[in-house]
């Protein structure tokens, strides 16, 4: 196969995480390896900043700074959530995603762009998958390589997602140190709640049970999306934390469901939509209090976390932070290689303490818009604790610690200079 010459662009999309600038510097850093990539760019804003031209040079940047991003966390290029609805029965959001992606081809035209990465989850591979297809029916040589990121930890086919024990390690910290704040405070029955993030699959939640060093320790409860919930189980659960330890640490997940199917969370009323068509969800941990101080009568605490747990930085997970790395290399070698049109997954083998985690790919098509959820036989028989083969899973991707220069007692993170390329196209309505 010949070489592709050409340029490439890398863009970071949805939610951002402690590490997905590593991967960033991972593709950046190996980019620079190859003779058959001329120029190195960025894309401000994930696909917006294509489709606007926003494009910034990296190879102008400080080499500290590509260096800093692999302790730097939230997304160094900025981050978007824009849907490409090509299957929309608005019939105006179907062709404006046809324009969006001619867009996106006539920008990569005007700057010689050959190669494509981008770092995201379930809709930003759908979206590079579109992308990928487009350049085929045009004849135009481009190779498409998506990164995986997502703290949900619900792509499909990889083992886990860069992201995820960054997100678990500052978690279980934080479930940890709550714990002991209640074991101290406990003058009388209290029950605390912390929910943690997790749309529609509980690998989020279920990771703060590395906390649990004994049986005592908080978590008591782990709630799970793939569980559906049981009130009166609930209650039970929650008097009999408080016969066995006088307290209870109980984590929920925001997309827990009653057995209908039906999202016990809700925003001001009315399930608000971002734009994929995601609810946006809040609240369960206050529905959660309701029942708990009425039906066992304990008196609640609860606590929503929010943006801290996918930015924490200052307790990212260097096993987290060198696979996040890993993807972002690895995508350019496969690009270079001749490879297109998927996603870079992660793999492990060897002692189920102590792994060595690698690399394969999947189809974007494949893993476009599909979740993995929490296996069942993970999570135990009264589906409110996960079990030890979530454990022995979950707890070598918190390994090590990244450690951030710090300056007057606080982490010194990077910013890009992002040296904008000059515009060779028209002006885009986005909107």
């Amino acid at each position: 196969m010949a070489d592709l010459i050409g340029n490439c662009i890398v863009a970071q999309s949805g939610g951002p995480t402690a590490v997905i600038n590593a991967s960033i510097a991972g593709v950046v850093e190996e980019a620079y390896k190859h003779e058959q990539i001329e120029e190195v760019f960025g894309a401000l804003n994930g696909i917006l900043g294509i489709l606007n031209e926003e494009i910034v040079d990296l190879s102008e940047e400080k080499n500290s700074a590509i260096k800093g991003l692999l302790y730097t966390p939230a997304a160094a290029l900025g981050s978007c959530r824009h849907k490409l609805d090509f299957a929309s029965a608005d019939a105006d959001k179907a062709a404006k995603a046809q324009r969006d992606c001619e867009r996106v081809l006539e920008v990569f035209k005007a700057h010689n762009i050959r190669y494509f990465f981008y770092a995201g989850g379930n809709d930003s591979m759908d979206t590079a998958d579109k992308i990928n297809k487009l350049a085929q029916q045009q004849a135009y040589d481009l190779r498409v390589i998506g990164v995986p990121k997502t703290i949900d930890n619900d792509l499909p086919f990889t083992d886990h997602c860069p992201g995820y024990g960054s997100v678990v390690k500052y978690l279980a910290t934080a479930v940890l140190e709550a714990s002991r704040d209640l074991e101290a405070m406990s003058v009388g029955n209290t029950c605390s709640i912390i929910e943690v993030m997790g749309r529609h699959a509980g690998w989020i939640a279920a990771g703060t049970v590395l906390a649990k060093r004994a049986e005592e320790d908080g978590p008591h409860i782990v709630l799970l999306p793939e569980v559906p919930f049981d009130e009166a189980k609930l209650v039970a659960e929650v008097s009999s934390a408080m016969t066995k330890y006088g307290r209870c640490i109980l984590v929920v997940g925001e997309g827990l469901r009653g057995p209908d199917g039906k999202l016990i969370s809700f925003m001001g009323g009315k399930f608000e939509k971002d734009v994929f068509g995601h609810s946006q969800l809040g609240g369960v941990a206050e529905a959660l209090r309701a029942i708990i101080e009425e039906k066992a009568g304990v008196k609640c605490r609860t606590a929503k976390l929010g943006i801290p747990q996918r930015a924490a930085g200052h307790i990212a997970s260097k096993t987290d932070r060198d696979n996040a790395y890993l993807a972002g290399s690895r995508a350019v070698q496969l690009a270079v290689e001749g490879s297109t049109d998927v996603m870079v997954t992660l793999t492990r083998e060897g002692a189920a303490d102590s792994p060595k985690f690698g690399t394969g790919t999947a189809p974007l098509a494949d893993i476009a818009n599909n979740e993995k959820k929490l296996p069942r036989e993970w999570i135990n028989e009264a589906g409110t604790l996960p079990n030890e083969k979530f454990i022995e899973y979950a707890r070598p991707l918190i390994q090590g610690e990244v450690n951030p220069p710090m300056e007057g007692g606080l982490p010194k993170y990077v910013r890009l200079e992002k040296h904008p390329v000059e515009k060779k196209c028209a002006a885009y309505e986005t909107k």
